[in-house]
């Protein structure tokens, strides 16, 4: 107790030097605000996250505070319209050159350790704890579900949260066995030593096009922050997933409830559309999500959501139903 009371000490001392801006309103409207933070400048120079929120009543003690994927930000507002109405404080934390935090200067997306996001989160709990919350819970999804555990194995069994969910977290790559135990180490290699090569260039926008409501979906999103094309990869990038996942995949012993969700089914993905991409996860590997999931700790519940996209909550209406049905009995039970 002694020792979590230190990090919050610590978080808020974080939080006082890097405050950039009190709430303003968020794009999103709806009564969503978000909060802008300076953080140190890196090697590409000025920094910046954003911590979006939609809260309830001063009574309400408890939060969950959402973290995104790769090429990503935060746009459901189901979600944390959903989060609201079950009794939670609801943030959402865009992380730095994502979403609302990439600035002009900045490679989106782009990192050389998973360990740079740590302060962004640091901040957000920080935040989140001097605005009057006791409880917290950290929901991740796939590239925000490799960072969130990464992050919190750092923390040597202090955690400073109360349970963790996990949709389709991007534990392990989805390729074979020559690109995962050839190609992406010696990529990895190279980026350690000339991180901005760019080793991919953009990829298929079929699954934007499964979510984006003028082609196949139903939803809208900023597509300069979330890119129907993606954005090309560096070595450097390939090399801070590797460690990150070679991390995890030994197993954490993270000390909290864990929910792992994920698709029933994957299908793989080509340059010509099928009906499929809409009801199976075409980014990752279910079942490589499924047995890392569970070596994140001792307290994991695994679940799979029968038809749901890669991104379970924008999944067509009836199984995004599901999904949030998951989670939310999920929550009662902790």
């Amino acid at each position: 107790m002694r020792q979590r009371k230190l990090y919050t000490i610590l978080y808020l001392c974080v939080l006082v030097s890097v405050t950039y801006a009190q709430y303003v309103p968020d794009v999103l409207g709806d009564g969503y605000l978000r909060r802008t933070f300076r953080m140190p400048d890196d090697y590409e120079g000025k920094v910046v996250c954003t911590l979006v929120k939609k809260a309830q009543p001063d009574s309400v003690k408890q939060a969950v505070l959402y973290i995104h994927g790769y090429n990503d930000y935060f746009f459901q507002k189901q979600l944390g319209d959903s989060v609201n109405a079950h009794g939670y404080n609801f943030y959402a934390m865009d992380l730095r050159k994502y979403g609302r935090s990439i600035l002009p200067h900045q490679n989106p997306f782009f990192c050389k350790s998973l360990r740079e996001y740590f302060a962004d989160i640091d901040t957000a709990l920080a935040t989140i704890r001097s605005e009057g919350n006791e409880r917290v819970l950290l929901m991740a999804h796939s590239t925000g579900g490799l960072i969130t555990p990464y992050y919190l194995s750092s923390k040597k069994g202090e955690l400073p949260i109360d349970g963790l969910i996990l949709n389709s977290p991007f534990l392990d790559w989805n390729f074979g066995w020559f690109m995962e135990n050839v190609v992406l180490p010696t990529v990895a290699f190279v980026g350690r030593l000339f991180p901005n090569l760019t080793v991919q260039g953009p990829g298929s926008p079929n699954y934007a096009y499964s979510l984006l409501k003028p082609y196949k979906g139903e939803w809208e999103f900023d597509t300069n922050w979330k890119m129907p094309f993606g954005h090309p990869k560096k070595a450097g990038w390939i090399k801070a997933i590797q460690e990150a996942q070679q991390t995890v995949q030994k197993g954490l012993k993270l000390d909290c409830p864990i929910l792992v969700l994920s698709s029933g089914k994957s299908f793989p993905e080509t340059e010509t559309w099928h009906e499929e991409y809409r009801t199976t996860d075409i980014v990752l590997d279910v079942q490589d999500i499924q047995e890392y999931g569970k070596k994140l700790g001792a307290n994991v519940t695994r679940d799979t959501i029968p038809n749901g996209t890669h991104d379970l909550i924008l999944s067509q209406k009836p199984y995004r139903d599901d999904a949030y049905q998951a989670i939310f009995e999920w929550l009662k039970r902790q």
